[in-house]
């Protein structure tokens, strides 16, 4: 009896434990969308990259197909959001942060531009991954 008692401590406190983990992982996510948001709304396409994964494996997936690559994800964004008034204000509205393993979650989300050449709005899916202890984006997917 004693050691059914004891394996159920242990596993109450390794769930809980992992439950920790896990709302601290989604935190640290959110503090990379933070930072992102500010970014592009300085008009700041390269520090708002940072929160990539800058590997030629990264893929983003568009309204224009798929883009291979941090470099040319960063040409990308650059051609299609020339200026200020192409970035604007960003805003995000997260509805989902959900954990695929250890190490890697999606999150769904909703994006809101407001700019002066006109308001945009749409859905977006990423995918992050700790990588070297910090958490990047290794897919998106955006429309």
């Amino acid at each position: 009896m004693k050691h059914i008692i004891l394996l159920l401590c242990l596993v109450s406190f390794l769930n809980g434990t992992a439950q920790v983990t896990e709302d601290e992982d989604k935190k640290s996510i959110e503090k990379v969308l933070k930072k992102q948001r500010i970014a592009w709304s300085k008009n700041n396409i390269e520090e708002f990259m940072e929160g990539y994964w800058k590997s030629d494996s990264l893929k983003f997936y568009g309204k224009n197909g798929v883009t291979y690559g941090w470099y040319d994800t960063l040409d990308r964004y650059k051609k299609a959001y020339p200026t200020e008034d192409h970035t604007g204000k960003l805003s995000f509205k997260l509805n989902d942060i959900s954990k695929i393993n250890d190490g890697a979650y999606f999150v769904l989300g909703e994006y809101h531009l407001k700019r002066n050449v006109g308001n945009a709005t749409g859905i977006f899916m990423v995918i992050f991954k700790k990588i070297n202890g910090e958490w990047k984006i290794i897919a998106d997917t955006s429309s």
